[in-house]
């Protein structure tokens, strides 16, 4: 079976529509990411595999592929984690897939399924209103991205919160535009 989400990719300033497929299908147990992926796209498959364990979601003994399309396009960023997740959730028929291609998503998972704050959220807003999409985005990007109020947007804080609204147990409310605070700088130890 063969899912789509939809995200962006960053080309300088301007967001680009990406499609993100994913088939699972007989085979050797295989979980692989082809499109131009960099490094931390690449690393997504096992962030994603550690956040769906954390919900109890045990990834088949199958052969796994995510196509990021256009393929040309370089791919950047751990912002692609959470709609290689929903295309995932979708091809394993766990969440409705016309839903998920309704959506563009962008947000990195932790390895417990939190969705951690991503930078980009306003241009991806932008692309997703020119697709007539909604966007969904972590919790922290909400009050930026609903700036642009052309199109809903959706925040979550977890993975498991986004499960619960694509199954109807627990509908999120769109995001409201808001003040827009910058994520709390890592502390630096010497060492």
């Amino acid at each position: 079976m063969v899912a789509r989400a939809y995200t962006v990719a960053f080309d300088g300033v301007e967001a680009r529509m990406v499609e993100v497929q994913c088939a699972v299908a007989a085979g050797l147990p295989y979980f692989g990411i082809v499109g131009l992926p960099d490094k931390a796209v690449s690393e997504a498959k096992e962030r994603v595999r550690a956040a769906l364990a954390s919900m109890a979601i045990a990834l088949p003994s199958r052969r796994i592929v995510v196509n990021l399309s256009p393929a040309d396009l370089p791919k950047e960023g751990s912002h692609f984690d959470l709609p290689i997740a929903l295309a995932l959730l979708a091809a394993l028929e766990i969440i409705p897939k016309d839903m998920v291609e309704e959506t563009a998503a962008l947000g990195e998972l932790s390895l417990d399924g939190k969705l951690v704050p991503v930078i980009g959220a306003l241009p991806a807003a932008m692309a997703a209103a020119e697709e007539n999409r909604v966007l969904l985005c972590p919790k922290a990007c909400g009050a930026e991205a609903a700036w642009v109020g052309a199109t809903r947007v959706l925040a979550a804080s977890t993975l498991d919160e986004v499960l619960r609204h694509y199954t109807g147990a627990s509908p999120m409310t769109p995001a409201t535009a808001g003040e827009v605070v910058a994520p709390p700088k890592a502390a630096i130890c010497a060492m």
